[in-house]
């Protein structure tokens, strides 16, 4: 009786200790007293790259989307790369095939050439971050994600923080890769940092360590993230769930494409991301 009570109580405490792990690597940051600094930013919709309409002539990640959404006043969602000349443009994939029609990384070519091709066959070119911000001058939020590759995350990271300083906006950030909020986390520790994540398990077919970890929040202990931003038809995981009712971090959906989906998610998150209609 004494030995089955000792084994109890051994694994009592070997799940206690597991739980507290858990808990330590999903933990955002934790933050008191900051619903001022969230302000600017709870509750609004994110035009997912700009109030675009591909078929209709506004491409994705242009100006004249992002011209549309500061008109109707929505926040803007939009995605960084980084050219191999370091400057920061503004588009969503890591090659120019789907946009531009041309089998080039972004990460090979200077500004100059990127600046050669126009957006599925319009008179628009990918911006740079800079226009972006002159464009949109403080008028609405912006949720940046910033594309990083393993290589240049720190290089990445570092030219943002030196554009963003003279922008007077509000702009929170968010990434795929924990590196690039370990090094906000680190360097710009007063910029709000979103972990960006989905269940990897069905969007790829090999799931490896990394993307397991990011799946259920478990990098969270690199960078402690502000908030979390997650597919939306992935986010009743539990690791989302506790981060948001436990530990009180935010939560963004992505990428919202019906009304009828908006409807049902809108009163549970605090940033809603959308695309091919208007809430």
């Amino acid at each position: 009786m004494k030995k089955l009570s000792k084994l109890t109580q051994s694994i009592t405490h070997l799940l206690t200790l597991l739980f507290g792990a858990v808990l330590f690597l999903i933990c955002p940051r934790l933050m008191l007293n900051h619903q001022k600094k969230w302000a600017p930013f709870m509750h609004w919709d994110y035009a997912h790259r700009g109030l675009h309409d591909n078929m209709w002539g506004v491409p994705e990640n242009s100006m004249p989307a992002f011209k549309a959404a500061v008109d109707k006043g929505y926040g803007i969602e939009l995605d960084v790369h980084l050219t191999v000349d370091n400057e920061l443009v503004v588009h969503h994939d890591d090659t120019l095939y789907r946009m531009c029609h041309v089998e080039r990384d972004i990460k090979d070519m200077t500004l100059k050439e990127i600046r050669q091709y126009t957006l599925l066959s319009t008179d628009e070119k990918i911006p740079t971050l800079q226009e972006v911000l002159d464009l949109v001058d403080g008028r609405v939020p912006l949720l940046i994600e910033l594309k990083t590759e393993a290589h240049t995350c720190s290089r990445l990271c570092r030219i943002f923080s030196k554009t963003m300083r003279s922008y007077n906006g509000k702009y929170i950030l968010e990434s795929f890769n924990p590196l690039a909020l370990r090094w906000f986390r680190k360097n710009e520790p007063q910029i709000l940092r979103g972990q960006l994540s989905c269940n990897f398990f069905k969007e790829k077919p090999h799931c490896d360590l990394v993307l397991f970890m990011i799946t259920v929040l478990a990098s969270n202990f690199l960078s402690r993230p502000d908030f979390i931003s997650y597919k939306y038809t992935d986010y009743k995981n539990p690791m989302v769930r506790i981060n948001c009712l436990l530990f009180k971090a935010r939560l963004a959906l992505w990428t919202i494409n019906t009304m009828d989906a908006y409807d049902a998610v809108r009163n549970n998150a605090d940033m809603i991301i959308f695309e091919g209609f208007e809430p």
